[in-house]
């Protein structure tokens, strides 16, 4: 059950766009568990193309950066490059950055 629940939530961080954000809540919500947002972040942290599968896009409800597999200094370039801006480790905005899942 936890290798199809990783699985689903690889496949939908992958569906959110450059220049996009969305919260480890909003991503186990929308894998149909919003009570598992540590374990969006543990499969996250085991995310084998973190390019393609784009797990630098996805953040603390609270709006603040969370952590990331190459470290939160590449997280917050990777974003900024994105057009994402951030200030103090923290999204500016963050309503209007939000993927939101149908």
């Amino acid at each position: 059950m936890a290798a199809e629940f990783s699985k689903k939530i690889l496949e939908l961080a992958k569906q959110i766009p450059k220049g996009k954000i969305t919260t480890y809540r909003q991503l186990s919500t929308a894998a149909g568990n919003p009570k598992a947002s540590r374990a969006v972040g543990n499969a996250l942290n085991r995310n084998k193309h973190p390019i393609i599968i784009p797990c630098h896009r996805v953040i603390k409800s609270t709006g603040d950066i969370g952590g990331y597999s190459g470290g939160k200094e590449k997280k917050v370039a990777l974003l900024k490059k994105e057009g994402i801006p951030i200030k103090d480790s923290k999204i500016l905005n963050l309503k209007h950055y939000l993927h939101e899942f149908n």
